[in-house]
């Protein structure tokens, strides 16, 4: 396969030579007047991360297919747009998930003038191609939200939530509202999915760490194409097993939702931890049918992907590691700070900028 564009037949980008070594980029923070940079570290060095010159650059970002996560990338990316002044920031997704029509979106926006891609990849397993194909043409590749399966990234950075640290934390928070004991469900997304096996296998450990006190039920998977699907899978779960079931972690979006709907139209009295922050997720864990919440940082993937890849994209920087991979963060939400929880993701924002500034970035 490959993504073929107008742009692609214009000619060769030429890539600055950069200084190696140890110094780091500066970066100037959101709130900071233009003219008052500030260093990312205490290392000093010729380079910047302060975008010079963002107007020849247009982003867009490209998510696997239609899904409430991504919904925060629209507000985000234009964020970035205004504060960066890039030429352009859009946001477009297919109506299916696949990985066939994701490229031919790619390459008519590609064919657009878009130079700077910000992807969540369809199939893990597969992207890395379309990936490669892009940068062969000159253009800057994010993989957001997820990495490539296998170890591999041919974009030029990954910054994706650690999803096996993010089930880990969920559960754990699950086996605590339990009373550290009892029979756990876990309810998650598509089964061949490189991010639910890692997912799985962060639920597996904190379930080992209980010695024996906690039972893993099941885990149940395929059924976060849409919430329908998951309401009727917590359902029929409910109907059948609920008397067994003392917590429930979903580490997906739509089988979150409907547990915490569940629980609440059932009186179950199994303790749920969900995953992202739904306005219904978190007003159950104000009135407390719903223990806690893991949150993501799609805002920061966003935000912070469309100011790096600007950055590579306008040759002011290149990546000191390509392929390298970043935790957008993930952070545990509970009735005690469900109201200001918020603070911790925008901090995490900022830290993110500073550690691609400092330890990621080599700048002109």
């Amino acid at each position: 396969m490959r993504i073929r564009t107008r742009a692609a037949l214009s000619g060769i980008f030429t890539v600055a030579v950069l200084m190696a070594g140890s110094s780091a980029c500066t970066v100037k923070s959101s709130d900071e007047p233009a003219g008052n940079a500030t260093k990312a570290s205490a290392k000093t060095g010729d380079g910047t991360a302060d975008l010079a010159d963002g107007s020849g650059t247009k982003v867009a970002l490209v998510p696997g297919g239609a899904h409430p996560y991504f919904q925060p990338w629209k507000t985000a990316g234009a964020a970035a747009k205004k504060a960066h002044g890039l030429g352009d920031v859009t946001f477009d997704e297919t109506a299916e998930w696949d990985q066939q029509k994701q490229n031919n979106l790619i390459s008519t926006l590609a064919a657009r003038g878009y130079n700077a891609f910000g992807v969540f990849g369809v199939s893990p397993t597969d992207i890395n191609t379309t990936f490669a194909d892009l940068k062969s043409q000159g253009f800057a590749v994010a993989s957001l939200a997820s990495c490539p399966a296998g170890g591999n990234n041919e974009a030029d950075f990954c910054l994706s939530t650690n999803v096996e640290v993010a089930a880990y934390k969920a559960t754990k928070a699950a086996i605590e509202a339990m009373g550290g004991k009892g029979t756990l469900v876990h309810l998650t997304g598509n089964n061949v999915d490189a991010n639910t096996q890692l997912r799985i296998q962060g639920v597996d450990k904190a379930v080992s760490e209980s010695g024996g006190k906690v039972k893993l039920l099941q885990n149940i998977t395929d059924i976060d194409k849409d919430l329908q699907t998951a309401q009727k899978a917590v359902s029929d779960l409910l109907a059948a097993k609920g008397d067994q079931i003392q917590g429930i972690v979903a580490t997906a979006y739509n089988p979150a939702v409907a547990a915490a709907d569940a629980v609440t139209s059932t009186g179950s009295s199994a303790k749920v931890v969900a995953i992202d922050d739904d306005a219904k997720i978190l007003d159950s864990i104000t009135k407390g049918s719903v223990a806690a919440t893991v949150v993501q940082n799609p805002v920061g993937q966003a935000e912070v992907g469309a100011w790096v890849l600007a950055l590579l994209q306008s040759k002011q920087c290149t990546m000191r590691e390509p392929g390298v991979i970043v935790d957008s963060g993930s952070f545990v939400v509970t009735k005690a700070d469900v109201a200001t929880y918020d603070a911790d993701r925008k901090a995490k924002t900022e830290q993110l900028k500073k550690q691609f500034a400092d330890e990621l970035l080599a700048c002109n």
